[in-house]
């Protein structure tokens, strides 16, 4: 296994793709994506999280091309083979819940949502993170954390009606930008690990949940979305220079 190192700003997916990714998210807006841009590809602030990497949440890069998810630490079954790249071409990243040394229990990015697998260790080079990310749907307010310091704090959008914001444990798994920094997802989307518990599938994709930013920041505040959390431009922003790929997102009612 490769050295544990803490873990840098997440690196931007910036291309023709990202339309069509960010339209397959749980209906982050009320409005379409626009249907034709480009942006060149960027990489975010190279500031890397501070610490020795022993403390905070670990996370597992896959290192080679997929990775079997198997039911036990040692064990025969394989619940899941998923592929590296992921659909949107990141690598593929697991929230690690428990290290056994050759084993390691992961959150997963599949449904139902807090599904759990074990992963071995030597075929994932492990970082670590001290941030976290804290979002009460309830006083319609995120706050993020980098170990018991709060570092930034903000107002959001949540799921409506019957579409909510499922509360649960999730983590970032890919960083898009969309093509029209004015449009309806703002300047920056990050994917979660999770998806909507009502809608089975979302402009051809699986109903994905994401964090993004907005056009409409006086919608902030209020159930406005079909299951995706909203922040504003700067606060999206901040996140995207700061928090890498693999952060933990605690979503609660």
């Amino acid at each position: 296994m490769r050295p544990t190192m803490p873990s840098g700003p997440a690196r931007v997916l910036s291309s023709l793709a990202v339309v069509a990714a960010l339209a397959a998210l749980t209906a982050c807006s009320s409005a379409p994506a626009e249907d034709e841009a480009s942006a060149q590809e960027e990489s975010a602030a190279d500031t890397a999280a501070e610490g020795d990497g022993t403390d905070g949440a670990r996370i597992a890069t896959v290192v080679g091309g997929g990775i079997d998810v198997h039911a036990e630490p040692g064990g025969d079954e394989v619940l899941h083979t998923l592929a590296s790249p992921n659909d949107f071409g990141v690598d593929r990243t697991f929230l690690v819940e428990r290290n056994e040394g050759e084993w390691l229990e992961v959150l997963l990015p599949v449904r139902p949502n807090g599904s759990t697998g074990w992963i071995r260790s030597d075929e994932v080079e492990l970082t670590s993170t001290s941030y976290r990310l804290d979002v009460d749907l309830g006083d319609f307010t995120f706050t993020v954390f980098d170990g018991d310091e709060e570092v930034r704090a903000g107002v959001i959008g949540t799921g409506e009606g019957e579409t909510p914001t499922p509360p649960g444990r999730y983590y970032f798994t890919e960083l898009l930008q969309p093509p029209d920094p004015e449009g309806p997802y703002g300047v920056y989307a990050f994917g979660l690990s999770g998806f909507s518990e009502t809608l089975e599938t979302f402009a051809g994709g699986p109903g994905q949940l994401a964090v993004h930013g907005t056009n409409d920041e006086d919608a902030l505040g209020r159930q406005v979305s079909h299951g995706c959390v909203r922040v504003s431009n700067e606060d999206i922003t901040w996140m995207a220079e700061n928090l890498p790929i693999g952060t933990p997102v605690e979503i609660s009612a």
